[in-house]
């Protein structure tokens, strides 16, 4: 059996690293060397920035996104629809979007989808917070941007129920044939999905 290479100090930097999404040991390994042999360029910043994280990193009471501030900065930014709120299920999915440029309009987060099997029931999520805000007057559509899994599917199909009574418009994201793809490479769900909502062309 091998001994220890380094002393408890390098041993705990792997084994926090190694707890981040996508880094297994040995990537956790080779990224403390990496921080290692580059402390003062990258080990230092990085120390002081995730300190500034732990101490100033909030989360918006309005929408649940995550910002030095609350409300955030998509919820106070002045060019934003107050008229539509897209639902996504993690900040991941925001950010997704915010990249893709993808809406002008306002965010709400649940938390996470419901799923019975994993203990995640409508108490978890914010979902009150969401009907609450979808009552408000200024409020014209709700887009449920949630994944095409069963327990995304089953999510936005609780979240339609809950909103007959507000007088808003409810729309889904499309599913079907991505932008780039080739019908032989597709599954036959996501084949099934783009016939039934094909459009004019």
């Amino acid at each position: 059996m091998m001994g220890a290479v380094a002393g408890p100090e390098i041993e705990r930097l792997v084994q926090l690293l190694a707890r981040l999404p996508g880094l297994g040991p040995r990537s956790a390994r080779r990224a403390a060397l990496h921080l290692i042999k580059k402390r003062e360029a990258l080990m230092m910043p990085l120390s002081g920035a995730l300190q500034v994280a732990l101490e100033k990193v909030q989360v918006c009471k309005t929408c649940g996104n995550i910002d030095t501030q609350s409300p955030c900065t998509v919820c106070t930014d002045p060019r934003r629809d107050p008229s539509i709120i897209v639902v996504v299920a993690d900040v991941a999915d925001l950010w997704a979007l915010e990249r893709a440029n993808a809406t002008q309009g306002r965010y709400h987060v649940l938390g996470a989808t419901l799923s019975p099997l994993d203990g995640v029931g409508p108490q978890d999520l914010t979902i009150d917070a969401l009907v609450a805000r979808a009552h408000e007057a200024q409020v014209l559509e709700v887009i449920l941007a949630l994944n095409a899994t069963v327990d995304g599917q089953t999510t936005a199909h609780y979240i339609t129920d809950l909103l007959q009574d507000a007088n808003v418009k409810i729309t889904r994201l499309a599913h079907g044939v991505p932008v780039g793809g080739e019908l032989d490479y597709l599954d036959e769900g996501t084949l099934s999905a783009a016939m039934r909502q094909r459009t004019l062309f």
